[in-house]
Parts: structure tokens; C-alpha cells; sequence
């Protein structure tokens, strides 16, 4: 719970007054992950454009880390609040990799699917039996 708002009170402040010209590509906070001693928040972003572009915009962020600290000590009216340590979101390029295996997948398994549409209209296609109505003989009496 204490995650989410600190997730959003952190996207106000670095859309209002973070003024970092390396904070480029939309940088955009996936997830944030509290320790149970409530000292350290891992902040996880996503900042599309080039890795070098991520870099410079994860290195504005940690810069500005202090500043945004003492912000939201004040909006959260928190004695103190937790120590921010911004992260590059992996488990997102991951997961869209992922994604990215799956829909080649598809579009291999319908490409194959397309090319055993083509046989021949007599050939039966691998692995099914013919279509007839004739009962094909059983081993069993």
C-alpha cells in the first residue's frame, strides 16, 4: 500500500518539477517494492528510447533521488521517508521478450498451418486418417 503511493506521488513529482534535460523518453515508474523495515524503497522505471538514453535518464533520477526524499517526506507527512534507489525495469524486457517468442510461435504454427492447407485435396494430410464411410477393420473380434 505504502508502495503504490509512494509509486504516485513520485510520478507527480518527476512530471511537475524534475526539469533534467537527461529525462528523456517518457520515464515511467513500473513498480515500487518497500523493504518491511520501510528504509528503502526500489523503484523500478521503464524509459523508452536507446539503452544510452535509459542510462543517462536512471542517472538524472538517482541525482535527483535526495530532493524527491525530502518532498515526500513533506506530502506524505512521514517522519522520514524511505531511501530511494531507482532501477532499470528487467523484468519488463523480459517479459516482452516473452511475448515477442510467443507471437513468432504463432506465426510459425500458422505459416505451417497454411502450407498443409496446400496438399492436394486426395492426400490426406499427415497423422489423420482418410475420409470415408466405409468401417476400416479392427484387430479386436
Amino acid at each position: 500500500m505504502l508502495g503504490s503511493t509512494i509509486q504516485r506521488e513520485l510520478a507527480e513529482i518527476m512530471m511537475r518539477e524534475l526539469n533534467d534535460p537527461r529525462l528523456t523518453g517518457l520515464p515511467s515508474i513500473t513498480r515500487v517494492k518497500v523493504s518491511g523495515d520501510l528504509s528503502i524503497a526500489d523503484v523500478y522505471i521503464t524509459v523508452m528510447g536507446s539503452p544510452g538514453h535509459q542510462q543517462a535518464a536512471l542517472n538524472a533520477l538517482k541525482h535527483s533521488a535526495g530532493m524527491m526524499r525530502t518532498k515526500l517526506t513533506k506530502i506524505l507527512t512521514l517522519r522520514q521517508a524511505p531511501f530511494l534507489k531507482f532501477h532499470l525495469d528487467e523484468q519488463l524486457k523480459k517479459e516482452m521478450a516473452i511475448l515477442d517468442t510467443l507471437r513468432q510461435i504463432e506465426r510459425e504454427r500458422e505459416e505451417k498451418e497454411q502450407q498443409q492447407g496446400n496438399t492436394p485435396a486426395n492426400e490426406a494430410p499427415p497423422n489423420e486418417a482418410p475420409e470415408n464411410d466405409e468401417q476400416q477393420p479392427t484387430d479386436n473380434p
